[in-house]
């Protein structure tokens, strides 16, 4: 008997912590597979983009997105550059009223923008 309660014990603090790396809150979601300019999205500092690139040719496909302050259209900075296919998740610790500009050949894509606790933040590792 005692062994299963051991057993629950451990169990409980493992889900706990599972559901708290994973409880960053989805702010936005792009999709598309053309060029394109995002809507306005305002997050508070930390926050991701989580990236996904997919397509149908392995040699072909890019991707750049590019972040722009929504209000002045001034260049942040480019924060996503890749020609393969894959995903990924960038960390910010600057927020704002930001948009994404979007070039893609050949590619389908998908960018959530998440808000993140500091909490969160400080456990993010990239991928």
């Amino acid at each position: 008997m005692m062994r299963i309660f051991n057993g629950i014990a451990v169990v409980v603090p493992l889900v706990l912590i599972a559901a708290s790396v994973s409880g960053s809150e989805l702010v936005r979601e792009f999709r598309g597979k053309d060029n394109s300019t995002t809507p306005e999205f305002t997050v508070e500092a930390p926050w991701i983009l989580d990236w996904r690139l997919d397509g149908d040719y392995d040699q072909l496909i890019a991707l750049d997105v590019v972040l722009v302050e929504a209000k002045t259209g001034r260049h942040v900075g480019q924060v996503l550059h890749t020609k393969r296919k894959g995903n990924g998740v960038r960390l910010f610790e600057k927020g704002g009223t930001y948009q994404l500009r979007i070039s893609g050949s050949l590619a389908r894509w998908t960018l959530k923008i998440k808000q993140l606790t500091l909490e969160e933040a400080e456990g993010y590792t990239a991928r």
